[in-house]
C-alpha cells in the first residue's frame, strides 16, 4: 500500500525509471503540497534513478533541504538545478560527492553559511571535481566556505550576487587554486576589502563587484593576465578620480590607471619608476609585433580562420531582441549573433554544418538541458524580435517538416510519435526531437521567438519554424541560443558555434565540390554563385553582427559578441574588432 501511495503521489518517477530518463524536472502547481507531505525533502524514491544526467526542481517553497541519498542515488548527475526554493540556513546532509557534476544552481533560496556537512561536499577529495558553473545567487550567505576551491578544483564561472558577504575566503585567491575560474559575479553584498591576492585568478574574464562596500580597488587587479570587464559601480572608493572612472570608463583604462597611477606611490614602485617600465613593456611588445613572429604569422596567415566582428555602431540596421518578463521563470537567458559570409551551397556543406549543431546539442548543451540552439536564415527574418512565453494553447508554429500547428497539439503528436517508436522498435529510448520532450513537463508557457509580422520563428526546447529555415542558398544566418541554466552557459555556447562555422567555411572554400546546387536552388539563389578559383584569392572572414538583447522598457541586458567574447587563444584564429 505504501508503494502504492508514493507512486500515486510521484508519478513522474515512475515514468522516468520506466523509460530510463536521463533528465528530470519537477513542477507545477501541487509539487508545493507533495514536498510538505515528504516532510520538506526530494522524496527518498527520487534518489534511485541513477541514470539522471540532469535534475531540477525550482520554484518549491517548502523544499527546505534535499533530502539523505542524492549523492549515492545519483553518480551520473551532470547538472542538478535547486533554484527559487527554500533551501536553508545549511545543507543537511551535504550534497556532494558527485564526480560527474558540471553545473549546480542553488539560486534564490535561503542559505546562510555551507559549514563543512553542510555545505557542498568534501574537500579531500574534491567532492565536485567536474563542476564548472556554480549559483549561488540570491541567498543570504554571510560567508564561503573555505575549502570551496579545494571542492570544486575546475569551477568556471562564480555567481555569488545578492548575498550578505564581507569577505572573500584567502583560500579562495591562493595561487593555482581555481586556475580556470573565467568569471565571478558579487554586486550586491556587503564586500569591504578586496585581496590583491586576486591576481593569482590567472583565467579571469569578467568580474563584477558592484554595489558593495569596497573603498579601494587594489593596483594587483591589472596584473589578471585576461581581464577583459569589470564592473565596480556603486562602491564608495577613497580615489575620487577611480571611483568617477568607474563609472563611465573602459575597462581598459581602468586597468591602465591601477597599473601606472593607482598605486600612489604608496608602496612598492614610485610613479615615475612605473611610468618608465609601463614605456619599456610597450617598446618590448612594439619590437615582438616588428620582429621575428611578425613574419611568422605572415607566412601562416592563410592557414586562419577569420572572424571580423561588426559593431552595432557601424551596423545601419542592426538586428534587436527584446525579453518579456514572461520567461523569467521558464527559459530566461537568451543570446543573439548575425553571421555573414557562410557558404552552404558547395557539395556536404549544408549537411556538415547541420551535423555539427547536433554534436553541440549533444555534448556541450548536454541533450538541449543546458542550453538549445536556433539557426536561422537571415533573408526570412523579419526584426525586431521578441523573445517570450506563451500558454501551449496559445503558441503556434508551423514546425520544420510540417503544417501550422499549436505547440500543445505539436507535443501531443510528438509523444504519441515516440510511444509509437517505442513499439516499434521494442526499445526504452526514443530518437529526433522527441528526446526532447520531458523538457517541458509542468510547464504552464512554453518559450518562443517571435518576428515583427507576429510569426513564431523558434520554439526553444523543441523545433524551429519552416518560415526561417537553412537552406544551401543561405549566406546569412541569424544565430540564437537559449538557456535557463545562466547567460554565460549562451554566450559559450555560441562562441563554440560560430568557431565551428568558421572550420566548416574554410574547409568549404579550400575544397570545393561539384554539384552543389540542384538546378531548382540554383534558379532561385540570389545573386551570382562563388567563382570557380574565387577561394585562392586569401582567407575570406565571416562577418559576425552584433545583436542586443533589451528588456520590456528597452534597456541593454547583453551585447553579443562584446569584448570578451570570441576570445579564443588557439594560434589558427583571428579575430578582428
Amino acid at each position: 500500500m505504501a508503494a502504492v501511495a508514493v507512486s500515486e503521489a510521484w508519478p513522474e518517477l515512475e515514468l522516468a525509471e520506466r523509460e530510463r530518463r536521463r533528465e528530470l524536472l519537477l513542477a507545477g502547481p501541487g509539487l508545493e503540497e507533495r514536498v510538505r507531505a515528504a516532510g520538506g525533502r526530494l522524496p527518498p524514491r527520487l534518489f534511485t534513478l541513477p541514470l539522471l544526467h540532469y535534475l531540477e526542481v525550482s520554484g518549491c517553497g517548502s523544499l527546505r533541504e534535499p533530502g539523505p541519498g542524492l549523492a549515492q542515488g545519483l553518480p551520473q548527475l551532470h547538472s542538478l538545478v535547486l533554484r527559487r526554493n527554500a533551501l536553508g540556513p545549511g545543507l543537511s546532509p551535504e550534497l556532494g560527492p558527485l564526480p560527474a557534476l558540471r553545473v549546480l544552481d542553488l539560486s534564490g533560496n535561503a542559505l546562510e553559511a555551507l559549514p563543512p556537512g553542510q555545505g557542498l561536499g568534501p574537500a579531500e577529495p574534491p567532492g565536485f571535481p567536474q563542476l564548472q558553473s556554480l549559483n549561488l545567487s540570491g541567498n543570504r550567505l554571510r560567508e564561503l566556505p573555505a575549502d570551496l576551491a579545494r571542492c570544486a578544483p575546475r569551477l568556471q564561472t562564480l555567481n555569488l550576487t545578492g548575498n550578505c558577504l564581507d569577505s572573500f575566503p584567502a583560500e579562495l585567491f591562493r595561487p593555482g587554486a581555481l586556475p580556470l575560474l573565467s568569471e565571478l559575479a558579487a554586486a550586491d553584498n556587503c564586500l569591504r576589502e578586496l585581496s590583491p591576492d586576486i591576481a593569482h585568478l590567472a583565467s579571469l574574464k569578467t568580474l563584477d563587484l558592484s554595489n558593495n562596500q569596497l573603498n579601494e580597488i587594489p593596483a594587483e587587479l591589472a596584473d589578471c593576465p585576461k581581464l577583459k570587464e569589470i564592473n565596480f559601480r556603486g562602491n564608495k572608493l577613497k580615489d575620487k578620480r577611480l571611483e568617477k572612472m568607474v563609472s563611465g570608463c573602459q575597462t581598459k583604462s581602468i586597468l591602465e590607471y591601477l597599473r601606472i597611477r593607482g598605486r600612489g606611490g604608496g608602496r612598492g614602485k614610485g610613479k615615475a619608476e612605473q611610468e618608465k617600465e609601463e614605456s619599456r613593456r610597450k617598446k618590448r611588445e612594439r619590437k615582438k609585433r616588428e620582429g621575428g613572429e611578425g613574419e611568422e604569422e605572415e607566412v601562416d596567415e592563410a592557414c586562419r580562420l577569420l572572424l571580423r566582428i561588426l559593431h552595432v555602431s557601424e551596423n545601419p540596421a542592426p538586428l534587436t531582441v527584446r525579453v518579456s518578463p514572461e520567461v523569467k521563470d521558464v527559459r530566461p537567458f537568451i543570446v543573439g549573433a548575425v553571421v555573414k559570409g557562410m557558404d552552404l551551397q558547395a557539395g556536404n556543406s549544408l549537411k556538415r554544418f547541420l551535423t555539427s549543431q547536433t554534436k553541440l546539442h549533444e555534448d556541450l548543451c548536454e541533450k538541449r538541458t543546458a542550453a538549445t540552439i536556433a539557426t536561422h536564415d537571415l533573408r526570412a527574418v523579419r526584426g525586431p524580435l521578441l523573445y517570450t512565453a506563451r500558454p501551449p494553447q496559445d503558441l503556434k508554429i508551423v514546425p520544420l517538416g510540417r503544417r501550422e500547428v499549436k505547440a500543445k497539439d505539436l507535443v501531443r503528436q510528438l509523444q504519441l510519435e515516440a510511444e509509437e517508436h517505442r513499439k516499434q522498435r521494442k526499445r526504452q529510448t526514443v530518437s529526433g526531437l522527441h528526446r526532447y520532450l520531458h523538457l517541458l513537463d509542468g510547464r504552464e508557457h512554453y518559450p518562443c521567438l517571435v518576428d515583427a509580422q507576429g510569426d513564431v520563428i523558434s520554439f526553444p526546447p523543441i523545433t524551429n519554424s519552416e518560415k526561417t529555415k537553412i537552406k544551401k542558398t543561405t549566406s546569412d544566418l541569424f544565430l540564437e541560443v537559449t538557456s535557463a541554466l545562466s547567460l554565460q552557459v549562451c554566450k559559450d555556447i555560441m562562441d563554440a558555434l560560430i568557431l565551428k562555422m568558421a572550420e566548416i567555411n574554410k574547409y568549404t572554400l579550400e575544397n570545393k565540390e561539384e554539384g552543389s546546387l540542384s538546378d531548382a536552388e540554383a534558379d532561385t539563389a540570389p545573386g551570382p554563385l562563388l567563382e570557380p578559383g574565387a577561394e585562392k584569392c586569401g582567407p575570406c572572414p565571416l562577418v559576425v553582427e552584433q545583436v542586443r538583447v533589451l528588456d520590456e522598457e528597452g534597456h541593454l541586458k547583453v551585447v553579443y559578441p562584446s569584448k570578451t567574447d570570441l576570445d579564443f587563444r588557439a594560434s589558427h584564429v583571428t579575430v578582428t574588432r
